[in-house]
C-alpha cells in the first residue's frame, strides 16, 4: 500500500481552475469527478474544529463510540454497490475487487466495536513488591485529541476505513487526507458518517503534497501509508514536533515454494497473491523463490493459471479478473521492470506488455530471473511474478532476507513443522503459510513491517485501539493518609530497615545486591 507520496503525480494535476483537481478514470482517462486543495489554513481550521467536539466524543466512553460506529457499519451495506461505483470509477479495479472494500471496512467496525470496551479498559497492576501494595496501581488509555490518517491510491475506500475506525473508537477525533489521485473513496467515508448523524469528529481534506503537510503539522498524532520516501520525509517532521507515528512503507514480499509443496495450491496462491488489485497491494507476493526439484513444472503451472484470468474494464457485471493500474507512472514502473529484467537474460513465459489502451499492464510471469535484476531489488507494485530457481531451502531463505524490506511473506510446504520453522527465519512483519494476504484479514494480529517496511503496526488485537491512546499511570492510596506518610521518599534510615525487612521476609535477595543493600543472608 505504496506511493501516497508527497508530490502530485503526473494523473492527478489541478484543473484550470487552481483550487480543485480533477479526479480521472485510468483505464479511459474520462474525468468522474474534482475534489478541492485545501490549504495549509483550510486544514489548521478543520483540526481546531475537531478539537472544540473531541472531548465529548471521548466522554461517551467506548460503548457510546461504538454505537455511533455500528450505524455506520449498516450505512456501509445501505451503501455498498454505490460504494463500489465510485471505487471502479476513480480506479478502474474489476467489479469483485472493488465490491470487497466495502465489506473489509464493515468487517473492521464489528470487530473493534464488539472488543472496544474490553480493549479501553482501566488495568490494574500488582506492585512490583510488598512495599507497593499500598497504592492502588492503574493503567489509563486515553487517546490523543486529533489523530491525522494519510492513505494511499490502492484501495480509496478500505484503506481510509484501516485506521480512521479504530481511532475514532479510541476516542480521537479524525482528520483524514485520501490520495491526491483517488479522493473519491474516502470522501465516501465521511460523507457516510455524516449521513448519519454522528457527532463531527471526523473530517476530510483533501489535496497534493503541501495539503498532506499540513496535517502532518496540525495533528496530534499521524497514521500514514506510502511510500518509504514520504514516510521518511513524514518521520523526520513528527520528530521535530515529539509527534508520536506509525508508518506502513513499501514492500518486496518473497514467496518460498517447497519441494514438498502442493503446487498446484501454491500456483493458484501466488497468482492470487500477487495479482489481486493489479499487485497493487501493500502484501502483494513480487518475487518468487522455487526449489529446483519443483521449478520447471511449478513455472508450467503458474503460467497456465495466470494465462486463464481475464483482464479489461468492468461496469457492475462480475467480468474480468485484472483491471487497470491506478497511474500511468505506475504502469511505467512496472513495464521499466520487466524490460530491464528481459534486457539482463530473463524470459517472459505470458504477459510482459502494457495494454493497447488506458494503464492496463499484461499479468506477467518472469523466468530466469536473479538477485540483481530490478524486479527483485525494487517494489513494483503490479502485476509482475518474477521467479528464481534456488537449489534448497536454506538459498531460498537467504535470498528472501536479502531485502531492505520486510513486510510479509508466503511459504508453501506440505509439512507445517517445516513451515513453521521457515517462518520463523524470515525477516519479515507476517508470514502466511500455504496462504496469501490471509494476515489482511486477521485482526487479531498485528500488521507492521520491519526493515523500511516501516515503523509500528495496525490491528493486533488491543493494541490496535491503543495506539491512539496516551498511556496514563495512576497511583491511590489503599489505606487512609497521614500527614506524614510512612513510604514517602526519600528514604530516612528507619525507612530503609523496614524496607529491607520486608524484602528479606518477601525472599527479594537478587533487589537487594542490585541496590547495593545488603548481602546474600
Amino acid at each position: 500500500m505504496t506511493t501516497a507520496d508527497a508530490k502530485p503525480t503526473a494523473d492527478a494535476k489541478p484543473t484550470t481552475e487552481p483550487h480543485s483537481i480533477e479526479v480521472r478514470n485510468p483505464a479511459d482517462g474520462r474525468v468522474v469527478g474534482s475534489v478541492p486543495i485545501d490549504t495549509a489554513d483550510d486544514v489548521a481550521a478543520k483540526v481546531r474544529e475537531l478539537r472544540l467536539y473531541q472531548p465529548e466524543w471521548e466522554a461517551i466512553g467506548p460503548s457510546g463510540r461504538a454505537e455511533w460506529l455500528l450505524k455506520l457499519q449498516d450505512w456501509v451495506f445501505d451503501n455498498a454497490d454505490h460504494i463500489a461505483d465510485v471505487l471502479q470509477s476513480e480506479t478502474s479495479k474489476p467489479r469483485l475487487d472493488a465490491s470487497i472494500e466495502p465489506p473489509f471496512v464493515a468487517d473492521i467496525i464489528g470487530y473493534y466495536s464488539k472488543n472496544a470496551v474490553a480493549f479501553l479498559a482501566d488495568e490494574h497492576p500488582s506492585p512490583h513488591s510488598p512495599l507497593g501494595m499500598v497504592k492502588k496501581l492503574t493503567t489509563v488509555y486515553r487517546p490523543h485529541q486529533v489523530v491525522g490518517v494519510i492513505t494511499p491510491w490502492n484501495f480509496p475506500f478500505a484503506m481510509p476505513g484501516m485506521d480512521v475506525v479504530p481511532a475514532l473508537l479510541a476516542g480521537a477525533a479524525v482528520l483524514l487526507k485520501p490520495s491526491e489521485v483517488t479522493p473519491l473513496g474516502g470522501a465516501e467515508l465521511v460523507r457516510g458518517w455524516k449521513a448519519i448523524g454522528a457527532p463531527p469528529v471526523l473530517e476530510l481534506a483533501t489535496g497534493l503534497g503541501d495539503t498532506g503537510a499540513a496535517v502532518v503539522t496540525n495533528v496530534d498524532y499521524v497514521q500514514f501509508t506510502g511510500s518509504t520516501r514520504t514516510g521518511k520525509a513524514i518521520a523526520k517532521a513528527c520528530a521535530e514536533r515529539l509527534l508520536p507515528y506509525s508508518l506502513e512503507l513499501g514492500g518486496k514480499d518473497p514467496a518460498l515454494v517447497l519441494a514438498d509443496a502442493d503446487l498446484d495450491r501454491a500456483a493458484h496462491g501466488i497468482a492470487w497473491g500477487g495479482l489481486f488489485n493489479s499487485g497493487q497491494v501493500c502484501v502483494s507476493v513480487e518475487r518468487v523463490y522455487v526449489e529446483a526439484p519443483v521449478y520447471d513444472e511449478f513455472v508450467a503451472k503458474l503460467t497456465k493459471h495466470v494465462g486463464e484470468l481475464r483482464q479489461g474494464q468492468d461496469g457492475r457485471e462480475f467480468r474480468h479478473d485484472v483491471g487497470a493500474l491506478a497511474t500511468a507512472n505506475q504502469r511505467d514502473i512496472v513495464a521499466r521492470h520487466v524490460d530491464e529484467a528481459v534486457a539482463a537474460g530473463a524470459r517472459v513465459t505470458i504477459g510482459g506488455k502494457p495494454g493497447a489502451t488506458g494503464t492496463f499492464f499484461e499479468p506477467t510471469v518472469l523466468v530466469d530471473v536473479d538477485q540483481s535484476m530490478s524486479c527483485i531489488r525494487e517494489e513494483t507494485f503490479g502485476p509482475t511474478l518474477p521467479i528464481v530457481k534456488v537449489a534448497d531451502e536454506a538459498e531460498a531463505i537467504r535470498l528472501a532476507n536479502d531485502s531492505v524490506y520486510g513486510l510479509s511473506a508466503t511459504v508453501w510446504t506440505s509439512d507445517k513443522e517445516r513451515g513453521d520453522r521457515v517462518a520463523r527465519q524470515l525477516e519479515a512483519g507476517a508470514v502466511n503459510i500455504n496462504d496469501s494476504i490471509s494476515n489482511l484479514f486477521s485482526f487479531a494480529l498485528p500488521m507492521g513491517g520491519w526493515k523500511q517496511s516501516g515503523v509500528g503496526a495496525r490491528w493486533g488485537g488491543a493494541a490496535g485501539l491503543r495506539k491512539y491512546c496516551r498511556v496514563q499511570a495512576i497511583t491511590t492510596p489503599r489505606v487512609p493518609t497521614q500527614q506524614k506518610e510512612l513510604f514517602w521518599f526519600p528514604y530516612s534510615v528507619p525507612k530503609v530497615k523496614l524496607a529491607l525487612a520486608v524484602m528479606r521476609v518477601s525472599g527479594a535477595r537478587g533487589l537487594r545486591r542490585r541496590l547495593g543493600l545488603g548481602g546474600n543472608k
